[in-house]
């Protein structure tokens, strides 16, 4: 795959998002072993993030196994390492409609397996990566201060593109359909949603939950969605919530400002925003105090439809 020039330096310096927890919420490599003690074929052992606590047991979504393969791996593509949890329709020869997953700042935990899940349920092989396996493991840190210090920073936003990458070329070997991709992402995932969009143009669509659209640039983050929106290459849905402390709606209004001002670019013409006027952040993680099931289960609805409107 091309990479695209949006991305040109990936060395790891110190950066401007360690005031971000509110819109995105040690540098010890997280080995095999590691990870392997969080993921499992039967979920990640009802684990979720440290930081993210407390649980709200009674309203997390659990989503079976019945009828799925779900499993760590170890994808190896273009010199490029990395886990992901990845979870497809059993007994299904026919190349499958890919899914990338990407995560809040929390990584692969429960909550993300569990919506790889329900992408598989759909008939996707969904790709949950753990992006941040370089820097550390965010499950274990019990603040969001701490995640954004030792994980969010020092991972840059080129080599989580070429990490996406390879978990495309993985996928077109292990059972996916290379023309028939997409990328979903929630919170610190959603902003690389849009980011994704611009950089790789296998995508077909990308749909964006309450990802943060603006701010400061520095050598590892040199492009925020409101910088790309020139160079969408495919369409992106925004699920955004009016009550968001962390995404101002005025930040929203920019980026649909710098849509409508890409006349020539077909998919940045296309990418719009659903906004639930009342929802939080992170409203669609059924698993924290935000959840709000009527906007959570729309979105849901409106990210399926738009990736068939898009044909993946």
């Amino acid at each position: 795959m091309k990479k695209n020039d949006n991305f040109d330096n990936n060395t790891k310096t110190p950066n401007d998002f360690s005031n971000d927890g509110l819109a995105l919420t040690g540098k010890n490599h997280q080995d095999r072993r590691t990870f392997l003690r969080n993921a499992s074929a039967t979920g990640l052992m009802g684990s979720f993030a440290l930081a993210a606590q407390p649980i709200k047991a009674q309203q997390v979504i659990s989503t079976n196994f019945d009828g799925l393969e779900a499993n760590e791996v170890d994808i190896q593509e273009n010199g490029i390492e990395l886990y992901a949890y990845v979870a497809k329709p059993k007994n299904v020869t026919a190349p499958l409609p890919v899914v990338i997953v990407c995560s809040e700042i929390f990584g692969v935990h429960e909550h993300i397996a569990d919506i790889a899940r329900r992408f598989a349920k759909e008939g996707y092989l969904a790709i949950a990566p753990e992006f941040f396996t370089r820097a550390g493991d965010p499950t274990s840190l019990g603040t969001f201060a701490e995640i954004m210090k030792q994980i969010i920073s020092q991972t840059p936003d080129a080599q989580v593109v070429d990490d996406i990458r390879a978990c495309l070329n993985w996928a077109t070997k292990n059972g996916g359909d290379a023309n028939r991709s997409a990328i979903t992402g929630f919170c610190w995932g959603g902003r690389i949603t849009w980011l994704a969009c611009a950089n790789i143009p296998e995508l077909k669509a990308g749909v964006a939950w309450y990802g943060r659209l603006v701010g400061e640039k520095s050598d590892n983050f040199p492009a925020h969605p409101v910088d790309i929106a020139k160079t969408l290459k495919a369409p992106v849905l925004g699920l955004y919530g009016g009550a968001d402390d962390g995404i101002p709606l005025n930040t929203v209004d920019q980026m649909e400002k710098a849509l409508a001002q890409a006349t020539g670019n077909v998919a940045a013409q296309a990418s719009r925003f659903e906004i639930y006027p009342d929802a939080p952040h992170a409203f669609h993680a059924d698993y924290r105090a935000t959840y709000r099931e009527a906007a959570a289960k729309d979105g849901w609805q409106k990210c399926l439809q738009w990736f068939k409107t898009h044909g993946v």
